[in-house]
């Protein structure tokens, strides 16, 4: 790519996946990684804030400020993804404690300071529940003034992983993901129906493990951990990308195919709370004509994905020197 490196600022749950498109981020030229914020999703807050240094550590990032947040939802409990990423968060692969530290202010403080601070408008990319970015915006909106764009990862078009019609994410917090879709700037939803196609072969798994570089061994391992998808064979060794094609979609946007459609969260009790709700018709139904149209929120939502570009673009950086 040309010009100058986008500011990106990165919300996370790490996480396996997390993991994976913190070290995307830190390689690729392309990005000016400007903070991590931490918050509670696939591990506790404590976990999540100790897996981000480790892989800023091993990746050898700069001096990326990392923060710790929000310890639970707005208003659901905290309800971890063990099951997927291991007790640790990160695969039970037994790293080392990291030697970094995070900074002193919280995750909401320093969104804002790195936001109002930056030259060029920052584009944020949680990958995690939304919980640090719904009270960034609820106590801090005049960040929106300097923020270009908004690629989360979260929600489905089709079907859900944490219930048939919620992805994790959003179901984790769905109130904060209902914040977002208010923020008043450009919002893409990097959703399921992409986030589980993206899967690198298992010849370049096998070959990152074997590396005798620690991050490419690291990257490997993690790979290696990823079910490459819910509906794969056991026996595949290919590993999926996962929250990484959501950063992958900020440097090379044109991997992706987006429509501009009116997305919604239902917050109601029971079997739908926490699906998006993405109206896909072509006309106005009859709940429409009979009791009017609502006013919608719109996000350009993923609706398909070029993975052999996006594993390239990420192999390519990740392996870069």
């Amino acid at each position: 790519m040309t010009g100058q490196p986008i500011p990106v600022i990165i919300d996370c749950d790490t996480g396996v996946d997390d993991a994976l498109a913190l070290l995307f981020a830190v390689r690729h030229p392309g990005i000016d990684l400007r903070a991590v914020t931490c918050v509670a999703g696939n591990t506790d807050i404590d976990g999540v804030v100790r897996n981000t240094l480790t892989v800023l550590e091993i990746a050898g990032a700069g001096d990326v400020p990392v923060a710790r947040g929000a310890e639970r939802p707005l208003i659901e409990p905290v309800r971890t993804a063990d099951h997927v990423h291991g007790r640790d968060g990160m695969g039970d692969l037994g790293l080392p404690a990291p030697v970094r530290r995070p900074v002193e202010l919280d995750a909401v403080s320093l969104l804002r300071r790195e936001i109002l601070a930056s030259p060029e408008p920052v584009t944020l990319v949680p990958t995690a529940p939304l919980t640090n970015i719904a009270l960034l915006l609820r106590t801090h909106p005049e960040v929106v003034r300097n923020i270009e764009r908004i690629v989360f990862m979260g929600g489905a078009v089709e079907t859900g992983n944490a219930t048939p019609v919620a992805e994790f994410n959003v179901w984790h917090d769905p109130e904060a993901a209902a914040i977002l879709l208010t923020a008043g700037v450009p919002i893409t939803m990097y959703g399921l129906d992409v986030f589980q196609r993206v899967l690198v072969p298992g010849a370049d798994v096998q070959r990152l493990r074997e590396s005798a570089e620690p991050r490419l061994r690291l990257a490997g391992e993690l790979l290696a951990h990823r079910p490459a998808s819910p509906y794969a064979d056991g026996d595949d060794p290919s590993g999926g990308l996962g929250d990484a094609g959501a950063v992958c979609a900020v440097v090379d946007p044109g991997g992706i195919t987006t429509r501009l459609l009116p997305v919604e969260v239902s917050l109601a009790p029971g079997p739908t709370r926490g699906q998006t709700i993405v109206d896909r018709r072509a006309r106005p139904g009859e709940a429409e004509i009979h009791h009017g149209e609502r006013d919608l929120f719109l996000a350009h939502v993923a609706l398909d994905v070029d993975v052999e570009r996006y594993v390239k673009l990420w192999l390519s950086a990740v392996e870069g020197e």
